[in-house]
């Protein structure tokens, strides 16, 4: 809440920065011109030309004054006195080179930049935590986020306002007339220049919201049973969202339209649960996802591998872009797919997409590279895409032609753009074999001197940007990928390349002290280089493929490094008595928030990874200490896998590998219960609290500030203090502000009730109803009186909700 004397000027910043995040869905679908490239060599380089990252070298010739991130660039804002535009993208990103062409690249946007701003240019790939933090800002804002991100940021790197992607002019959408990114610049420029301390004041509150909205779930330790009926939270949760007729996980409510993610975490854990608990019915619906991505345009059914999503439900249309990383999980996925279930197409893909990666995203010295460019010639998928007169040219014989095109489908409808297909499956293979009057065996071998005519005909093409980063997560998930490979296909080689990237990254990539950087790439001038402190997401993906290697080699070598490893991730990551590793490091840059990373998106989550990992590694080495810390991970995050298990299923995954090495078996199936118990209709704290507060007038230069707290039965809020250092996060806390500011405040906590726990220090709670006073300096100005609590009830099916802060204004 914004102190009442600035909440216009707040107001209309607010509906600015959402009015300016809403144009990137606006703009998104309109076609932008085309632009003559500019002649770099002509132009003069900016800072960027010293780093070594490819997208931020992309950068290094735009007439803009770009700064790497780092102290010096905030450092000339606050001399110069100047926001901070910051934009964040990725080489293989579509709207970062439109933007990058239509307005980084354009001397009258620069012009207008260079004077009025500090302009910083961020890779996301090098620096996840920027990134994730200032997306974070954006979700605070109300606003969708997206790649570029663009956002203006106070000198000392708060977040004002931000977006995506906007065109360089104003344009008109459905007759309503729509600023452009220069006319965004000046505004932004006149309301800086009008409202400095209105500005800076909306700031730091966005910068105090994100740091809550980062925090906010993990600050708690609930007091959650650690059962199979919470592990199965996830796939009973997800298993309602399968689209049952073309596979993939979407939004039900709205008939699974628009994009369409791999979503590997997801499916892992359906296909977990189905294998897990004999669920047949979920298992036809990993199969038909399995099937369906491979039969569809998202896979490339020339060259192998996966794009990093369908456009649309039926997995026709991608985007064209290839991502290490979605490659290394399908890879392990399609691999446990395969060995369960034996089908033989499972296999056609692991193989396929591992020579893809071998051919195309190997480094001589062995370590993998991070991505292709969804773009070539300026246009997106044009390097992947063909018409019947490209195949005829391409192929020669009509009879292979024809029957190509049977394969494919590719008959008089164009399945891109209205003037293109995108080669797809639209039956499984040995329908087509048996309509060919083939075996399957048969089929594949004569496609397969038709396949390597196209790809001669393809590799013509200009090829899509290559990003040759190598950074260390990303190569650990795709060792864990051929590792896992080559153990269940019985494929040696698989599990040398396996051995021979893990040897680049433990040469290349870790310091003397053991421990890892995050990045290798060359540098304009030629050199190699190595930098920036591992995340926890480099140790624990790498960590996971150290591990595969060890199980697929019975190589002791790579159980020890990957310990070794794992006690790096405990000294210089760890919470302490809270449980859960913080995506940064200790020593790491400070930041305006150190979150810890749980959620599983298009990559799993850090921590449910590595939860696995010291389960894995606890298990291998007969040291319990490991499985110990598993647990209290596990019961850091407990709360959320309670309440909004969908987005967790790693550590889902984790707290079955848990019970699994603790030997709790699975209930048998009649005895199976689905999963959590329901919070009785209600799902936040505050539908079970009621607050109130009022303030006394000043006496002897002071207020007394007195809070009232009713708790509906059978819920209790955790007192202060809450009598243990794991639940310390949990306690009830008060804070008092005035004008923006925190207010120094006597503020006395009653004494809380007695709750025993088993196997836990005994707690501290409030139940009914609690009232706390705070005396604080006489003032005419309103007061925000924000409460923080977490309502829980007792039992050993005890629910604990999402904690919240409460806030209401007093005079």
């Amino acid at each position: 809440m914004i102190p009442a004397k600035r909440h216009r000027t707040s107001l209309r910043l607010v509906r600015f920065c959402i009015l300016l995040s809403a144009l990137f869905l606006l703009f998104a679908s309109v076609p932008h011109a085309a632009e003559p490239k500019d002649a770099k060599e002509k132009e003069k380089p900016n800072l960027l030309s010293k780093e070594s990252s490819p997208y931020l070298l992309q950068h290094a010739y735009n007439p803009v004054n770009w700064h790497p991130w780092g102290q010096d660039a905030f450092d000339k804002a606050k001399k110069e006195k100047k926001i901070v535009f910051l934009s964040i993208g990725y080489s293989s990103c579509h709207w970062c080179h439109v933007m990058e062409k239509e307005s980084f690249s354009n001397k009258e946007v620069a012009e207008l930049m260079n004077k009025n701003f500090i302009c910083i240019k961020v890779d996301r790939e090098e620096r996840p935590d920027i990134d994730d933090i200032y997306m974070t800002a954006l979700h605070v804002m109300g606003t969708r986020g997206g790649w570029p991100m663009s956002m203006f940021l106070t000198p000392d790197g708060k977040p004002i306002v931000g977006g995506t992607y906007w065109p360089r002019e104003d344009r008109e959408i459905e007759g309503e007339k729509v600023n452009g990114f220069k006319t965004i610049l000046k505004k932004i420029v006149e309301i800086w220049k009008d409202k400095p301390k209105e500005v800076e004041m909306q700031a730091a509150h966005y910068a105090e919201e994100t740091s809550d909205a980062l925090a906010r779930l993990v600050r708690v330790n609930p007091i959650v049973t650690l059962d199979r009926d919470l592990a199965r939270g996830a796939a009973l949760a997800l298993s309602e969202e399968i689209d049952s007729v073309h596979g993939g996980i979407g939004r039900k409510a709205n008939k699974h339209r628009g994009t369409k993610f791999p979503m590997s975490s997801s499916v892992s854990v359906l296909f977990d649960h189905a294998v897990r608990e004999k669920d047949d019915d979920l298992r036809k619906q990993v199969v038909l996802t399995l099937d369906k991505m491979a039969m569809g345009g998202i896979y490339d059914q020339l060259g192998g591998g996966f794009h990093r999503y369908s456009t649309e439900r039926t997995w026709t249309v991608p985007h064209f872009e290839k991502m290490l990383y979605d490659n290394a999980q399908l890879v392990e996925l399609y691999a446990e797919a395969f060995k369960q279930w034996k089908n033989p197409e499972y296999a056609r893909v692991v193989r396929e997409t591992l020579d893809f990666v071998k051919r195309e995203m190997t480094s001589p010295d062995g370590g993998f590279y991070s991505a292709l460019d969804a773009d070539s010639n300026g246009t997106e998928g044009e390097f992947y895409v063909w018409t019947p007169e490209k195949i005829e040219k391409a192929i020669g014989d009509k009879t292979e032609v024809a029957l190509l095109r049977a394969i494919y489908n590719v008959g008089n409808a164009p399945n891109f753009e209205e003037k293109f297909f995108i080669l797809r499956l639209n039956r499984p293979f040995e329908e087509i074999a048996k309509e060919q009057k083939m075996t399957a065996e048969e089929l594949a071998k004569k496609l397969a001197a038709i396949k390597t005519k196209m790809m001669t005909f393809r590799a013509k093409r200009e090829r899509p940007f290559l990003d040759t980063k190598i950074l260390t997560a990303w190569n650990g998930q795709m060792i864990a990928g051929y590792a896992k490979a080559g153990q269940i296909l019985k494929e040696p080689e698989y599990v040398k390349t396996a051995a021979c990237a893990a040897e680049f990254v433990l040469k290349n990539l870790r310091t003397k002290e053991g421990r890892l950087l995050r990045t290798y790439s060359k540098t304009a001038d030629g050199k190699f280089e190595a930098k920036l402190n591992g995340y926890l997401d480099d140790y624990a993906f790498f960590i996971h493929g150290l591990l595969n290697l060890h199980d697929a080699s019975g190589d002791k070598k790579w159980l020890d490094e990957a310990k070794k490893l794992a006690d790096v991730v405990i000294k210089w990551h760890n919470d302490g008595d809270k449980g859960g590793y913080f995506f940064t490091s200790s020593d790491h840059e400070k930041l305006f928030a150190r979150p810890k990373d749980y959620y599983d998106n298009a990559q799993p989550s850090a921590n449910g990874v590595f939860v696995r990992d010291l389960i894995r590694i606890g298990k291998k080495t007969k040291d319990d200490e490991y499985r110990k810390l598993a647990e209290k991970t596990i019961r850091q995050f407990a709360g959320v896998v309670r309440s909004n298990p969908s987005s967790v299923p790693g550590m889902c995954l984790a707290l079955h590998m848990y019970l699994d090495a603790k030997g709790e078996t699975p209930q048998k199936k009649d005895e199976k219960k689905k999963g959590p118990p329901p919070i009785t209709g209600m799902e936040t704290t505050e539908d079970v609290v009621k607050y109130t507060a009022s303030l006394s007038p000043a006496k002897d230069g002071k207020h007394v500030a007195t809070l009232s707290i009713a708790i509906s039965a059978p819920w209790y809020i955790y007192a202060n203090p809450v009598g243990s250092k794991q639940f310390a996060g949990n306690a009830t806390t008060v804070t008092i502000r005035g004008n923006g500011k925190i207010i120094p405040a006597d503020i006395e906590y009653p004494k809380g009730a007695v709750l025993k726990t088993e196997g836990l220090e005994d707690l501290q709670i409030y139940e009914n109803e609690v009232t706390i006073k705070a005396v604080i300096p006489a003032t005419t100005e309103p007061l925000e009186i924000a409460v923080k609590l977490q309502a829980c009830s007792k039992g050993d099916k005890g629910v604990c909700l999402l904690q919240t802060t409460l806030k209401m204004t007093v005079k």
